[in-house]
């Protein structure tokens, strides 16, 4: 069996990537990065390291790559033959990669499905996708391709923390995992994918990750910054921070078993087991880094205004409200994203600015909270 995924970094190897292998599938990287393809060409494996006091390995085998940016069409080709394509490239990257796998599903042979599957930090990663896709398709080639390739939405969580080997191929992750696929945009027989979990509902699974994992690091990220924290360990040895993230998390466990009538015990034993993976010292990541693109953290359907908003006509979220002002503060220079954030609050102030970022009406009584919580940041 033969897969591609798109995005050789860090979750390719080291979740999807791995993930494929040991599911019995060839597995061809595809990606512009040069020293990373020639090296997966040259060794043809890599190694995957668990990110906790055992230091277990295992070796990724029967891994090639294709720099799709000199190669079109040899990704293009590998796509058509494939019995899964698969994506990590970060939500921003998904346009780009859409050409090849449009010509890869144009060129496949009729009556043969094919799933393709965006495993990104984003909410209908393959619905967008397969948006993209569709704009390099004419009609009638766009109902030949979609009648036989599946979009199946997933949502994917497992940290990988920063990291530097003499090997650039060696990655190492935490041993945590989670890939929960939904079944209803899958095309032909269900892939046999070791470790995954396949629903027919996966919106309540990528909101509970997205409103506890991200949101929750999102909390260490900002809250952690304004105290001149410089790493996720750092902060979470600080019993104040822990305690704002706990008071985030409890904010968004009310609006999520109220949304999903999630079971409260259970979901509550899930909350424990995030704030546990942030405590691993073997994954602690740098604030910046985690705090990276903050307009898209305070969109409107994004992980802090998103809970906070739906929350505020039966509690008022004053944990995520706090976390909402410090992303205001986020000033790092080498992100796009911060800089025209800080752009907005020098020329129009932090409460047009916020409205501009999130859709929070400047004015509002929410709005004013969580300017109030920003003046006092400073």
């Amino acid at each position: 069996m033969k897969a591609v995924h798109f995005g050789a970094g860090n979750i390719g190897r080291g979740f999807i990537g791995a993930i494929l292998q040991q599911s019995g599938y060839e597995v061809t990287f595809i990606d512009v990065n040069d020293e990373v393809i020639d090296r997966l060409n040259q060794d043809g494996k890599y190694e995957v390291v668990l990110a906790d006091e055992t230091k277990e390995s295992f070796v990724v085998n029967g891994v090639n790559g294709i720099n799709s940016k000199e190669n079109p069409v040899a990704a293009a080709a590998a796509v058509a033959e494939a019995d899964i394509v698969t994506a990590s490239v970060g939500p921003h990257v998904l346009p780009f990669i859409a050409p090849v796998i449009a010509k890869g599903l144009s060129e496949r042979q009729a009556g043969v499905s094919v799933n393709v599957i965006a495993c990104e930090n984003m909410i209908g990663g393959s619905d967008q996708l397969k948006e993209e896709v569709e704009k390099h398709l004419s009609p009638e080639d766009a109902e030949r391709v979609f009648a036989q390739a599946g979009f199946p939405n997933s949502a994917v969580d497992r940290i990988v923390p920063i990291q530097h080997h003499d090997n650039p191929l060696t990655i190492e992750v935490e041993r945590y995992f989670e890939w929960v696929i939904e079944t209803t945009g899958l095309k032909g027989e269900q892939p046999v994918l070791k470790g995954a979990l396949f629903v027919e509902n996966l919106v309540p699974f990528i909101e509970r990750k997205l409103l506890t994992v991200n949101t929750g690091h999102a909390s260490i990220a900002y809250n952690g910054l304004l105290k001149g924290y410089k790493t996720v360990k750092e902060a979470m040895d600080d019993p104040e921070m822990i305690h704002l993230l706990e008071g985030v998390l409890e904010e968004t466990s009310i609006f999520l078993t109220g949304k999903f009538d999630l079971d409260k015990s259970e979901h509550q034993t899930y909350v424990k087991k995030i704030i546990e993976r942030y405590r691993n010292p073997y994954i602690s990541d740098g604030l910046d880094r985690v705090g990276r693109a903050p307009l898209r953290k305070l969109s409107a359907g994004d992980r802090l205004t998103y809970p906070a908003v739906g929350l505020s006509n039966h509690v008022e979220p004053v944990n995520l409200e706090k976390t909402i002002a410090a992303a205001l503060r986020f000033n790092i220079t080498e992100d796009p994203e911060a800089v025209q954030l800080q752009e907005w609050i020098k020329q129009d102030g932090p409460a047009a600015a916020l409205e501009k970022a999130s859709g929070i009406e400047a004015g509002s009584e929410m709005s004013n909270r969580i300017i109030g919580y920003y003046q006092q940041s400073n």
